[in-house]
């Protein structure tokens, strides 16, 4: 399938403005570059009943989070989807989804706990896991108070925040925690040891280069011992049995097109049902882009429903 047109303008827009790789500044810096690029590609937010900040309680201190009630809402327990962010474990924050999580929110009717989870370089391998799997024992834990079915919840994320999910998915069913519903994959990075085709094809051109997942790679983890972790490389967990069902959404065109479909297979292998969805024509991160790309549109409109039939369920 070829590049879709649109993901093709917003590559031609990055090459035009002429900014600085990632991996040629520091980690401060590609934060700021990468919270002008999602204002500038993002659609305007929609209206939600509710938007606001809280603090979770974790292990290794307080976790800011950002609660969203769909528009329409009552003060009726809603079901929940713990969302976190992509940006590759060292980008990205509550602000540079907010759009997402919004989006997302109104289409499932549910409501959203959005996690800033601790980035590399400041806070390696596995902070970022460590608060994300608290962030959702807090969230069961404090239902009543937040307004939320503490049975009927969901994890999801993009890219990072999919790789995220899908541990988070793990270490709940290895420590009992119930309620999880759906896992929603989105473009996840589930295998840092292993060797793909889409990576070695899109290693150049296509948003997220060989050159970007080696500096957010040595940001986030600690050795190269780390790359086989399952905790950093969920493919690798040695069991995949009894997790909650799995949304799986990839790209085309994306690098890790390949291992997002290998995470897919592995959990149906294992007995977990899995709805696959691939846009063919698409680069990685492109769900962020709904102000230029319309397939953004097209799969929140469709995670959304996917998570809606599950907390159905």
């Amino acid at each position: 399938m070829a590049l879709d047109p649109q993901a093709q303008a917003v590559l031609d827009m990055i090459r035009q403005a002429g900014a600085p790789a990632y991996e040629t500044v520091s980690a401060a810096l590609a934060r700021e570059l990468y919270r002008g690029g999602r204002a500038r590609l993002g659609p305007d937010p929609e209206e939600v009943a509710e938007s606001r900040t809280l603090c979770a309680s974790g292990r290794n201190g307080a976790i800011p989070v950002r609660l969203y009630r769909p528009l329409g809402a009552g003060r009726e327990p809603l079901p929940a989807l713990v969302y976190y962010h992509g940006g590759g474990w060292v980008i990205g924050d509550l602000d540079t989804h907010d759009t997402v999580c919004r989006s997302l929110a109104n289409r499932a009717g549910c409501a959203i706990v959005a996690v800033d989870y601790r980035l590399a370089p400041e806070h390696k391998f596995p902070a970022a896991v460590e608060d994300a799997y608290d962030a959702l024992a807090w969230v069961q834990e404090s239902a009543a108070s937040l307004g939320i079915a503490p049975q009927r919840l969901a994890v999801g994320g993009d890219s990072a925040g999919g790789n995220l999910a899908a541990v988070v998915s793990l270490l709940a069913r290895d420590a009992g925690l119930t309620g999880l519903r759906c896992q929603l994959l989105i473009y996840p990075a589930t295998d840092f040891a292993g060797t793909y085709d889409s990576q070695l094809r899109l290693a150049e051109g296509h948003l997220l280069t060989r050159a970007n997942q080696t500096w957010f790679r040595e940001h986030y983890l600690r050795s190269e011992a780390d790359r086989s972790d399952w905790r950093a490389s969920p493919l690798r967990a040695s069991d995949h049995a009894h997790l909650p069902p799995a949304y799986v959404l990839t790209g085309g065109w994306d690098p890790l097109c390949d291992e997002g479909e290998a995470y897919a297979q592995k959990l149906e292998a294992a007995g977990v049902a899995v709805t696959r969805r691939l846009f063919p024509g698409q680069i990685h991160g492109f769900l962020t882009m709904g102000r230029v790309i319309d397939d953004a549109g097209i799969a929140i409109a469709e995670a959304g429903d996917a998570l809606a039939s599950a907390f159905a369920g």
